[in-house]
């Protein structure tokens, strides 16, 4: 099921990378927060979105992309990939945007649920890319291994990321 999500992902972002209308692309790296502190040392991820001018000042779309949590001492490394509806709003008298993004996020590790996923952000407009702090969370459930039982997690991290306009 996951790999049949991921492949739809997939081909509906590499029809609008197509278009070349409203499309982004970009990456991001942070430092794990929440549960995930506990299992990973830093995180590295890819960006992608498609967005549609509303009104000035506000786009809406969608969006995806890929968080890698690279694994600390005896933790397997694990991700996920977010499938969300994306909201930005640009301040007119400043180069600055506030953004959120919010939908669901599929695990791509065995032990870890897929849940919802939230994605408020922050930056810098620029011409053609923007600059964004962001805070990623993803609440899941995992197994606690030592007790054999699943238990609630916030899976989440503090992102530093830049995104390109691809027009």
């Amino acid at each position: 099921m996951k790999k049949l999500l991921l492949l739809g992902a997939f081909a509906l972002f590499g029809g609008a990378a197509q278009a070349q209308e409203g499309f982004k692309l970009g990456g991001h790296i942070g430092a794990p927060v929440g549960d995930a502190a506990d299992y990973a040392s830093f995180t590295l991820g890819v960006d992608a979105a498609y967005m549609w001018t509303v009104m000035k000042g506000l786009d809406v779309g969608i969006a995806t992309g890929y968080s890698h949590f690279f694994g600390k001492d005896r933790w397997d490394d694990f991700g996920f990939v977010p499938l969300a509806a994306s909201g930005k709003y640009k301040f007119s008298s400043v180069p600055l945007f506030v953004g959120l993004d919010l939908g669901g996020a599929i695990s791509t590790k065995d032990g870890i649920d897929s849940g919802l996923y939230v994605y408020p952000k922050v930056g810098f407009q620029l011409p053609k890319a923007e600059i964004y702090l962001g805070y990623q969370n993803i609440g899941s459930e995992r197994g606690d291994f030592d007790r054999d039982r699943r238990v609630d997690s916030n899976f989440g991290a503090v992102n530093l990321g830049i995104n390109f306009f691809l027009k």
